[in-house]
C-alpha cells in the first residue's frame, strides 16, 4: 500500500517523513499561537492554518534537513519536533495571559471586578481582560502576524535545527523563567491602575478620620470607577504598544525574548 501510495503521489518516504516532521512542529505551534490557536477558532480552520504555514515553512527549510536525520525515521524526531513546536506556540500564548491578567489586576485595582465581559474561552473574564486581548490580538493582526509567525519559524529552525534533544532541566527553567516574565510584565502593564487605587484608599483613609460622620464608601466608590475608566481609556494605547514590542520581541528571538 506504502509503494502505491509513493507511486501515485511521485514522492518518496523521506519526503513524506520530512513533511511530517515540518507539519508536527508547526501544528503543535498553530495549535496554541494567539489568533490561530483561540477556543474560539474551528478545529477546521486550525488545520487549514497548520496545512498553510507548514507548506510556506516547508519550502524555506527543506534543504537545510540533514541526511543523516533522515537515516533515523524514529518516533523520537516527531515527539521532539511536536515539542520544540508547542515551545513556541506557548511563549507566545502566555503573552496573551499576560495581558488577562493585566486586566483582571487593573479591573480589582478600581472596583470593577465583577463586571464580566465576552470572554475568548470557557471561563469568563472582566470586561478589562476581554477588551486588551480583542485589542492585543486585532493589533497584531494587522500588523502582519501571519507574517512574522512563518520568521519565528524559519529562524527556529536555527536555534533548533530537526533532531535537537530538549533536555528536561532546561525546558523547566525556560518554563519558569517565562512565568517570571509574564507576571512582570502583567504587574508592569497594571500599575497606573495599582498606583491609582494605593492613592484611592490612602486619600479615603485620611477623609475618614477626619470626617468619621462621613460614608466615604458612597462617595468613593463611583469616584473610583469613573477615574478607572477614564485612566483605562488613556493608558491602554501604551499598555498594548509595551506588550506588543514584547510579543514582537519574542517572535524574532524565541528563545531569547524575555531577557
Amino acid at each position: 500500500m506504502t509503494a502505491i501510495i509513493d507511486d501515485l503521489l511521485g514522492v518518496g518516504p523521506d519526503a513524506i517523513f520530512v513533511a511530517a516532521l515540518i507539519f508536527a512542529r508547526v501544528g503543535a505551534a498553530v495549535s496554541v499561537l494567539p489568533a490561530f490557536g483561540e477556543q474560539t477558532v474551528p478545529m477546521r480552520i486550525k488545520l487549514i492554518a497548520a496545512l498553510a504555514f507548514a507548506f510556506v515553512v516547508g519550502a524555506m527549510i527543506w534543504p537545510e534537513i540533514s541526511a543523516d536525520i533522515l537515516r533515523d525515521r524514529s518516533l523520537f524526531l516527531l515527539v521532539s519536533e511536536t515539542g520544540v513546536g508547542l515551545m513556541l506556540g506557548l511563549s507566545l500564548r502566555l503573552l496573551i495571559i499576560a495581558l488577562q491578567i493585566a486586566g483582571t489586576v487593573a479591573s480589582q485595582s478600581i472596583s470593577l471586578s465583577q463586571i464580566f465581559g465576552g470572554g475568548l474561552g470557557p471561563e469568563p473574564q472582566p470586561a478589562f481582560s476581554t477588551l486588551l486581548v480583542v485589542a492585543g490580538l486585532a493589533f497584531a493582526t494587522l500588523v502582519g502576524l501571519h507574517v512574522k509567525v512563518v520568521m519565528m519559524f524559519s529562524v527556529s529552525y536555527e536555534l533548533f535545527p530537526v533532531g535537537s534533544l530538549l533536555h528536561p532541566g532546561s525546558l523547566a527553567d525556560w518554563g519558569a523563567g517565562h512565568v517570571n516574565f509574564i507576571f512582570g510584565l502583567a504587574l508592569s502593564l497594571a500599575a497606573p491602575f495599582v498606583l491609582a487605587a494605593t492613592v484611592y484608599n490612602l486619600g479615603l483613609g485620611f477623609i475618614s478620620r477626619a470626617m468619621p460622620q462621613l460614608m466615604v464608601a458612597f462617595v468613593g466608590a463611583p469616584a473610583i470607577s469613573l477615574a478607572g475608566l477614564v485612566l483605562f481609556m488613556l493608558a491602554t494605547p501604551m499598555m498594548i504598544t509595551v506588550w506588543f514590542q514584547v510579543f514582537a520581541d519574542q517572535i524574532l528571538a524565541p528563545d531569547l525574548g524575555f531577557r
